[in-house]
């Protein structure tokens, strides 16, 4: 079967053979994009139901980013004041 008629495992895809907690969040963020871009313009094929179980690593990687971004900019307010 060739490779775009293939259907990726969302998850599996991003973090490989690694556990999660390994992966950084911007990777998972920048592989999460490029995979449902991908699958979006119909480039790439996803399995079914699993792109909706494995939202939760990009859910997570999301929820990581804004707590970071949370931090940093209260770090900048406290400073400012």
């Amino acid at each position: 079967m060739p490779d775009s008629e293939r259907e990726l495992n969302f998850a599996r895809e991003i973090i490989g053979e690694r556990s999660y907690r390994e992966v950084p969040t911007d990777e998972v963020l920048r592989e999460a994009e490029r995979l449902l871009n991908g699958w979006m313009a119909g480039e790439m094929r996803m399995e079914r139901p699993k792109l909706y179980d494995h939202y939760a690593l990009l859910l997570l990687a999301l929820l990581q980013k804004n707590r970071e971004l949370e931090a940093r900019l209260s770090a900048l307010e406290a400073r400012g004041a």
